[in-house]
């Protein structure tokens, strides 16, 4: 082995030198990415060819070292398609992104190697493997917390999507990603890309790079018995112009068994020749996308290669996998490169792209923003004859915003004019090839309408992360199949290193509005979901009381930063309760009063909701002639009612540590009993009931049932005037 002196400074830590490989002295006198150059000039070029190879073996070499630095973490997926991610880096793109988070400790070695993690301190290969799955350092799965890295990967089926945000933000631009042949069995993954190519087909500079190689987390993967030719057509079949596939067992001259081989395993003859392929193939695909064409690039190779197991059984390390175990130091061994390889590596990798990707990728730069200006907010008066549909109301707003904000897109898997929200088509337009006045729909539009909630959610969380305003709107009962990914968004949000627009969303069609359509639609559940997510610290579910409220609402989340501002309205006309300005006190303090009349004991009605008011103003009203005082509370963000220590606001970026103190809390809390009332998860009440002292009880959504109206639904859930009046006399006596 070489001596470990001879090494660069930043190779502390690498515990195994090897011997210069075959025409080192040839192919490796020189970095093939030239100084002032930002990629290897011809995928021809042997030098190049030579020295993407390197980096690919660089690449396993550390993926392995740092994951059996900690025992723990998933070698095997990157191992497999590393000359693809070299590739991509030889050639000078950077803006690289994964829909595997399992891929994390090779983005994670990527990013070192150009010098990216030198932002977070990361200066040596030590340092790399010490902070490896430690708090404040290398998370298990990819973060926008780290430097240079585009997006968040955790979840599979979800990497396409800020792929194509990126991509339609930034059409000069090519944004590769992997996705795993086991990720590719979720259903979003093809779907998402085939209705964003219908809807933006002059959009293709985003490049999937799928990672076939035979074997998903813990056994083959069901895409595993596919011919190439089989594979080529399921892509050519759902609207990819190129497909570019190559194949390790085309190189193979030792006579490996399957149709999965490992690369890493042929002669270094051989080896030279697959990398040329997939340099040559990496080259084309990433030409063809971004001169106009659906393209994608297939990299067919045994799971594995070149690292510790081969198949399933790479997917991750165990516990006796460190860097003591035999398999590991043979691997590490047989992958050791010599020192003068180590610095040509960093030349490439600090040269590619223009610099490192801490400087270079998109999501270190904050996209411009439109003015906005004044939002024409109108006003109604309190008690005004004719009731006002509060989603009506916001969706003038939302058109305004669209017209100004050319990077604005509104989604909706359900369609905006069942809720109540046509004006928001009418100002935009439904995105759609076929232009159709009757339809508010035109290719131009800025309303993104695909029937399913991952893509409706996709692209505008994605949108929303890469820099630009969104809006997603759906009925709550089915927004429930977006969230994974709003999630994943919102959570990254809290740790990102640069401000960029919350996540903004509007659910309407509450299950209360939809009695007849029967519990299919009926699902509030869901506001459990944010009711957890408030702890995070960044998450503000709001919910105006009406028409006024609403807009309010919107015009504040508006003004956030790298938060989940999740608003929630019905599509009903509804009463005038509350004024601007009550509104905006309520975003600060996370309530208004709306009623309050004096009696020997008073009972206070904490409201989340627009429509369950209605029976709460019944029993005030019969509570009030049995001179029992009556304080109706309107939350409108409960958020504001937890106590600073109960959330990780702290933590956050962007941090809010807004909360209602004590005193406030007392002032529209207190009284002799409190009683929430809740047309949704009784969870979002748990703020109030926290703080709260005296007598209390909670009313809420038990089950959705098939009805004909509103209030037979309420009677259904124990929601009436009747048995809330009949509870608060229990309560004060």
């Amino acid at each position: 082995m070489t001596a470990i002196a001879q090494a660069p400074a930043f190779c502390e830590g690498i515990q195994y030198f090897g011997e210069p490989l075959p025409n080192f002295e040839t192919y490796g006198n020189a970095p093939a990415i030239a100084e002032g150059s930002i990629a290897i000039n011809s995928p021809e070029d042997p030098q190049a060819v030579f020295q993407t190879l390197l980096l690919a073996d660089a690449l396993r070499y550390l993926t392995l070292q740092v994951t059996g630095s900690k025992a723990s973490g998933h070698p095997g997926g990157f191992a497999s398609q590393a000359e693809a991610y070299a590739s991509l880096v030889m050639l000078g793109y950077k803006n690289i992104i994964t829909e595997v988070g399992h891929h994390a400790p090779g983005f994670y070695s990527a990013m070192f190697l150009d010098r990216s993690l030198e932002d977070m301190g990361i200066h040596t290969v030590q340092q790399l493997r010490d902070r490896f799955r430690e708090k404040h350092g290398l998370l298990g799965h990819l973060s926008g917390y780290i430097p240079g890295i585009l997006a968040p990967a955790g979840p599979l089926g979800q990497g396409q999507h800020f792929a194509m945000a990126a991509a339609l933000l930034n059409k000069d631009k090519l944004f590769p990603f992997t996705v795993g042949d086991g990720g590719f069995g979720e259903p979003y993954v093809m779907s998402s890309m085939a209705h964003f190519h219908t809807a933006y087909p002059g959009v293709t500079n985003f490049l999937p790079v799928l990672v076939w190689n035979g074997y998903s987390q813990e056994h083959h993967s069901m895409v595993s018995t596919k011919t190439n030719e089989q594979m080529m057509a399921y892509w050519h079949g759902n609207g990819f112009q190129e497909v570019v596939l190559v194949d390790a067992k085309d190189f193979d001259d030792k006579n490996q068994p399957g149709d999965y081989v490992d690369s890493t395993a042929f002669s270094w003859e051989q080896r030279l020749a697959f990398t040329k392929g997939v340099l040559a193939g990496i080259d084309e695909a990433a030409r063809s996308a971004l001169s106009g064409k659906l393209t994608v690039f297939i990299i067919k190779q045994l799971k594995g290669a070149g690292v510790h197991a081969r198949g399933a059984k790479s997917h991750n390390l165990y516990a006796q996998h460190t860097l003591s175990n035999p398999e590991i130091v043979s691997a590490l061994q047989t992958r050791a490169l010599n020192p003068e390889a180590w610095q040509l590596i960093r030349h490439n990798c600090e040269r590619s792209g223009g610099g490192p990707a801490a400087k270079m990728v998109v999501t270190e730069f904050q996209l411009e923003l439109s003015d906005l200006g004044q939002l024409p907010l109108e006003e109604f008066a309190i008690g005004e004859e004719h009731p006002k549909v509060s989603t009506t109301a916001m969706g003038r707003l939302v058109g305004k915003v669209g017209n100004i904000d050319r990077n604005f897109l509104v989604s909706n898997a359900d369609g905006n004019e069942a809720s109540g929200i046509a004006n928001i088509n009418q100002a935009l337009k439904i995105i759609h090839p076929t232009t159709d006045p009757l339809y508010n729909q035109q290719p131009e539009g800025q309303v993104y309408e695909p029937l399913s909630e991952d893509a409706c959610a996709g692209l505008a969380v994605g949108l929303s992360l890469m820099g630009a305003r969104t809006l997603w709107c759906s009925y709550e009962s089915f927004a429930i199949n977006g969230l994974p990914i709003w999630q994943t968004v919102t959570q990254a949000m809290a740790e990102l290193r640069r401000p960029t627009p919350s996540t903004i969303t509007l659910f309407t069609a509450g299950a209360l509005e939809q009695g007849r359509n029967g519990w299919t639609h009926q699902r509030p559940e869901i506001e459990a979901y944010f009711a957890a997510m408030m702890r995070n610290g960044n998450v503000f579910p709001l919910f105006p009381p009406d028409a006024n409220s609403i807009q309010v609402c919107y015009e504040w989340a508006l003004t956030t930063k790298n938060k989940g501002v999740v608003i929630t309205a019905s599509k009903s006309p509804l009463p005038i309760h509350t004024t601007f300005d009550q509104t905006r006190l309520a975003l600060q303090e996370g309530a208004t009063v709306l009623h309050e009349v004096e009696g020997e004991k008073k009972v206070v009605f904490a409201v989340i909701g627009d429509m369950m008011l209605m029976p709460v103003f019944e029993a005030a009203a019969y509570l009030e002639t049995e001179e029992i005082g009556v304080r109706i509370v309107s939350i409108v963000s409960p958020r504001r009612l937890y106590r600073p220590h109960d959330t990780a606001w702290n933590t956050c970026s962007e941090p809010d540590g807004g909360f209602l103190d004590d005193a406030g809390f007392a002032r529209l809390f207190g009284g002799d009993a409190l009683i929430g009332v809740t047309g949704g998860a009784s969870g979002m009440l748990e703020p109030v009931m926290l703080r709260s002292t005296c007598p209390r009880d909670t009313f809420a959504w038990k089950r959705g049932e098939t009805t004909a109206s509103a209030g037979e639904l309420m009677a259904f859930n124990g929601l009436t005037a009747d048995l809330l009046t009949k509870r608060a006399i229990e309560l004060v006596h």
